[in-house]
């Protein structure tokens, strides 16, 4: 027991270690000292339960039921019995816990804030890994084991961290799982009394074995290969050659982790559309008469899976660079941001090419490539900044002017060609036929997604971003803005010219002069095309009636106009040609389907019915299944042994005198002999078991007549027909066992029933209840077959690694040493 007791403090210690990693996405400490309660309360139910000498099964319930008592004293709901006790509400807060923790997994980067999602997604998370260690370390003595739910802890912060986990955490961490090892190991060596060293000689309490020195010499510098290897080797991490060599770049955050880096401008755009309520998220206030669209990301990086978020690198926001586009009309004005609870991300929303920002702190920084203000330590909820910006607008003319792009240019690198889809080359192909500037080739390809050719607006489709989804798009020609702007970014792309995808705001309701009201509704996103000595240039595909506050320009008008509304090329260039505050103009159904989408924050509650009550009904329901699987592989092996009973004997009398045994005996002959024995020994296997079942104790030594006589002297001594019957099992059973003919013409299940009422009526209620919904016999057989199928496991990886080392090569080397 002091042993158990040993590891399995062992085991509460290890998990926390192992969950060091964890800080490097954490600003403060707080998740370590609420897992720390979590795992102590484990660990506590564990001790008890295993002092109480309770089931592993129920060591198993108990520490989810402590763990559910330490999770409601951290994070109660409000409707908690005496501060600890859960209630329906309570899980009903837990629930909103764990869907608000998606929420904040996309809004934030790390290191997160100590939010009660967050945190109490990592409580449950450490906590149901301290059970799971203690079930294999302690229960089932398998240590080893416990390293994958351990290492399931360590691959959180792996997935989310953009640059490589420290190593120290990673250190800690491996030094919990091999004390594990270690104490497991020590406790079994103990076991077999007094250690020795390879010559015979006695090893003190205090000093260590040459194997177990030589085991943790191993470890050791296991370990260190493990840290020290990622550093040395080029690619694997940005470490210790990167270090060594000359960086670039500038900045106050870490290089190579930025904000949009941590969030999925796509998935949170797609995951938030047809919301019913109308969450505010930015006030702008500007003097730019008609402004264009308020941005805040970019997603540049084509992969498998479609276009991603790139991770910002740059300068300090005091330190911004001067616009240098050539052959633009370029205005300065300024504007003021105010950005509401409901949206919290690392970076700020800003319209193109700030020159300056007033109250904003050293924590954000300014990426001119990507042109977002991004932070790796702060976010934009709450936040109020001015800045001025340069609006740069331009005119086909001077679009077309723009060469085109040298094959080794930066740019062209970073934006490469998408991988060849048959569909999409043939389209682009016959659309950029006979262009023969870039802008004129842009256009045509702008001009493709027009209510001429058949698109329409529509937020009911999937919005996917990869090859094969946008063909499907563009063979439906049904989408909304996500769709639209990847399909118009992949096909500028592979007319070989650099193209992204820009997140940001539509312009919003004005409610005063040039103060602008953003809601989730004008969340929006559009192409952004770079050209020659120019820069990026914007162009929005998504149809204009689909979208809330939807602006227009010189350079790419509305197609779906009326050609009398078209700009004219000696008009007014500037963005703005359209209303911001006009809305939907078609009279068409798909007006109504806005952009909805993309609330980063705590957005406003929608109507929509919480899924995570169906997960927990069927959570319940599977363990409702689980737990009668006993109750009823006990009904099915009773309804096996009450077949039909065995045919009674059939007196055969000799046909004459003559025929007659000399000894004057008649021959009796059983119709079925085998059927008699084969139903005495069904009737005396369900008798144990039913004496297994109401905790009566049994000899496998005994015979059947003693068995019986045992049982109707002592428990059964008041029930006369009782005594009767268990009798009568015994005399079939011995009769089965070592007569030539079986006792016949009895009837056994009668005899069964009576038995198992005496024995129910002696037991005490909770024997009785454990007896019909958890079977000792059943989960007796079960763990034997358990340890018999593991045994025969064992022997046949013994019998295996014996056929091995016959070809180790240390054994080779010896044999030929001594020959």
């Amino acid at each position: 027991m002091i042993a158990h007791r040993n590891l399995g403090f062992v085991a509460a210690v290890a998990t926390l270690l192992a969950a060091a990693p964890l800080s490097a996405i954490f600003e403060r400490w707080t998740w370590l000292i609420q897992a720390t309660i979590a795992v102590a309360v484990v660990a506590a139910v564990a001790a008890l339960a295993r002092a109480a000498r309770v089931p592993l099964w129920g060591q198993a319930l108990g520490m989810l039921a402590g763990l559910t008592l330490a999770l409601t004293w951290l994070f109660p709901g409000g409707g908690e019995l005496l501060g600890i006790v859960p209630t329906p509400s309570t899980l009903t807060h837990f629930g909103e816990l764990l869907d608000n923790s998606l929420e904040d997994m996309r809004s934030y980067g790390v290191k997160v804030p100590d939010t009660d999602p967050l945190l109490f997604v990592t409580v449950l998370g450490i906590g149901g890994v301290a059970v799971v260690v203690d079930v294999l370390a302690v229960g089932l003595r398998r240590p080893a084991l416990a390293g994958l739910p351990m290492l399931a802890i360590y691959s959180v912060p792996v997935a989310v961290y953009v640059d490589s986990v420290p190593a120290v955490p990673f250190v800690v961490g491996a030094a919990g799982f091999l004390w594990l090892l270690v104490t497991d190991n020590v406790e079994r060596v103990r076991r077999f009394g007094r250690r020795f060293t390879g010559d015979g000689r006695d090893v003190d309490v205090w000093e260590a074995s040459p194997l177990a020195a030589a085991g943790r010499r191993l470890a050791a510098v296991g370990v260190a290969l493990a840290v020290l290897l990622p550093l040395a080797v080029p690619g694997m991490t940005g470490g210790l050659l990167d270090t060594l060599g000359a960086g670039s770049g500038n900045g106050n955050g870490r290089p190579g982790q930025g904000g949009t880096g941590r969030i999925d401008l796509f998935a949170a755009l797609s995951g938030q559309l047809n919301q019913s309520e109308v969450a505010d998220l930015v006030k702008v206030t500007t003097n730019e008469p008609n402004p264009f669209y308020l941005r805040f990301g970019v997603a540049d990086k084509l992969t498998p899976s479609g276009f991603r978020e790139g991770t910002p690198t740059g300068r300090p926001v005091d330190d911004l660079p001067a616009p240098s586009a050539r052959g633009a009309e370029q205005r300065k004005y300024q504007a003021t941001v105010e950005v509401t609870k409901n949206l919290t991300m690392p970076l700020l929303p800003v319209y193109t090419e700030p020159v300056r920002t007033e109250e904003l702190n050293g924590n954000w920084a300014y990426d001119p490539s990507l042109q977002v203000i991004f932070s790796n330590r702060d976010n934009s909820r709450d936040r109020r900044y001015a800045f001025e910006y340069v609006r740069s607008t331009y005119t086909p003319a001077a679009l077309r002017r723009s060469p085109p792009l040298p094959a080794d240019h930066a740019v062209r690198r970073l934006h490469p060609t998408p991988p060849p889809v048959p569909e999409v080359e043939e389209l682009v192909s016959t659309l950029v036929r006979g262009k023969d500037t870039e802008y004129d080739k842009v256009r045509a390809i702008y001009d493709h997604f027009s209510s001429d050719n058949g698109f329409t607006y529509s937020l009911s489709t999937k919005g996917g971003t990869s090859g094969r989804e946008i063909v499907d798009f563009l063979d439906n020609k049904v989408g909304f803005c996500q769709q639209y702007a990847a399909a118009m970014t992949w096909l500028v792309r592979a007319a070989g010219i650099p193209a992204r995808v820009a997140f940001g705001f539509a312009n919003g309701s004005n409610s005063s002069e040039g103060t602008y009201t953003l809601t989730n509704r004008n969340l929006h996103a559009w192409t952004e095309v770079y050209f020659n000595e120019v820069g990026w240039v914007p162009f929005d595909a998504t149809p204009a009636y689909g979208v809330q506050g939807s602006t227009r320009s010189a350079w790419a008008p509305d197609i779906d106009a009326p050609e009398e509304q078209a700009p004219a090329p000696g008009t007014s260039s500037a963005p703005g040609g359209a209303d911001p505050s006009a809305g939907p103009a078609s009279p068409e159904g798909p007006e109504e389907d806005f952009d909805s989408g993309l609330a980063l924050g705590d957005a406003a509650a929608t109507e929509q019915r919480p899924v995570w009550p169906w997960y927990a009904a069927g959570a319940v329901l599977a363990l409702l299944v689980l737990l009668a699987l006993p109750a009823l592989r006990r009904a099915a092996l009773r309804r096996r042994r009450s077949g039909p009973a065995a045919p009674a004997a059939t007196p055969v009398r000799p046909e004459a005198a003559g025929d007659a045994p000399a000894d004057g005996r008649r021959m009796v002959v059983l119709a079925d002999a085998e059927r008699a024995r084969a139903d005495a020994h069904a009737a005396w296997d369900e008798l144990l078991d039913t004496l297994v079942d109401y905790r009566v104790r049994i000899d496998r030594t005994e015979t059947p007549r003693a068995t019986a006589g045992r049982l109707s002297r002592e428990a059964l001594t008041a029930d006369a027909e009782a005594v009767t019957a268990v009798g009568l099992l015994g005399r079939a059973e011995e009769r089965a066992r070592y007569a030539r003919d079986p006792l016949t013409g009895e009837q056994l299940l009668p005899a069964l029933r009576a038995v198992r009422a005496a024995l129910a009526a002696r037991a005490d209620r909770r024997t009785r209840l454990v007896a019909a919904v958890l079977p000792p016999s059943v989960l007796l057989r079960w763990r034997t077959g358990t340890a018999e199928a593991s045994s025969r496991l064992v022997a046949a990886g013994g019998r295996a690694r014996h056929r091995l080392l016959r070809w180790s090569p240390r054994r080779l080397l010896t044999d030929r040493v001594a020959r």
